[in-house]
């Protein structure tokens, strides 16, 4: 069986077309320009480099952009205050606080001070629930967003399908399971984590597998039921001394081992991650409407 690649550039560039062209029509039509702010603390290269692409994919969109960037040693008070200015900012449409933030940084307290209007990360309380609800009002996490938009359109049958999701972070496992299950994917759910028990044996029982555990390489070829869907989240650095930066980028699936026995599969990189920050456009197009109606 040879597998078929979900070329996540290719989807991304989709939706990204298809903000650009909404966003030109928002300019013309009202005059808004659908603006981002992303708050950036302390100097991580990883978090520098993922600012850099948000705020050059909001230029290249037609987006305005807003770059925070404050030193390590911010307090707490002081990043929420600056959270809070950018609520006030009615030319800020969407917030962003890149995560990680320094340890001394409550996370959650910072995530709770964004007006939830605003969140489009979709980690607030008022979003979540949302989701639970299946209110389309408010806004779903980038990455579980994207991995929906690549089964669809890869065609991927999710209704009366069993799934499996490796992983129950806010931030994508628990948010997927929930988009999988839901009335328009009817999906049967699985989440699975560090404490199941025979963690292969559950995924061989899945028609679709979203890995999402941060783990290189963890899922293998006898974990997959042959012609099964395996959608990639994880995005891990492995030492590497034959590539000039040290290191090269794998997923938390084994490729090699397991493109022989899925049907489709997402790449490393190339799958999701490109599909997260179009997807991050998308909802802040989808704040500026709904803040401008």
């Amino acid at each position: 069986m040879t597998a078929k690649v979900i070329d996540g550039k290719a989807f991304a560039a989709n939706v990204r077309a298809e903000v650009a062209a909404h966003v030109a029509r928002l300019k013309a039509e009202k005059g808004i320009t659908p603006g981002l702010a992303v708050v950036l603390v302390g100097e991580d290269p990883a978090s520098k480099v993922y600012v850099g692409a948000k705020d050059r994919t909001c230029q290249e969109l037609g987006l305005h952009s807003k770059k925070i960037t404050l030193p390590a040693e911010t307090t707490q008070d002081e990043l929420i205050a600056v959270v809070q200015q950018l609520n006030a900012d009615a030319s800020i449409h969407g917030i962003l606080v890149q995560s990680p933030p320094p340890k001394h940084i409550d996370e959650e307290a910072v995530i709770r001070a964004i007006d939830p209007r605003k969140d489009v990360d979709g980690f607030h309380p008022e979003n979540v629930a949302k989701l639970v609800l299946e209110d389309p009002s408010g806004f779903v996490p980038c990455t579980p967003a994207g991995c929906m938009r690549l089964l669809a359109a890869a065609g991927v049958e999710t209704n009366g399908a069993e799934a499996v999701v490796i992983g129950r972070s806010m931030i994508v496992g628990k948010p997927m399971a929930m988009l999988l299950v839901a009335k328009n994917s009817n999906a049967t759910v699985t989440i699975a984590h560090s404490r199941s028990k025979d963690l292969p044996a559950i995924c061989r029982r899945a028609d679709i597998v979203v890995a999402a555990v941060g783990r290189p390489d963890m899922v293998k070829a006898d974990w997959i039921k042959p012609g099964a869907v395996v959608i990639d989240v994880g995005i891990n650095r492995v030492d590497d001394a034959t590539k000039k930066s040290g290191y090269r980028l794998t997923g938390d699936v084994d490729y090699a081992d397991v493109a022989g026995k899925c049907s489709a599969i997402t790449p490393v990189p190339g799958g999701v991650g490109p599909m997260t920050i179009a997807m991050l456009m998308k909802n802040t197009l989808q704040a500026a409407r709904q803040l401008t109606e």
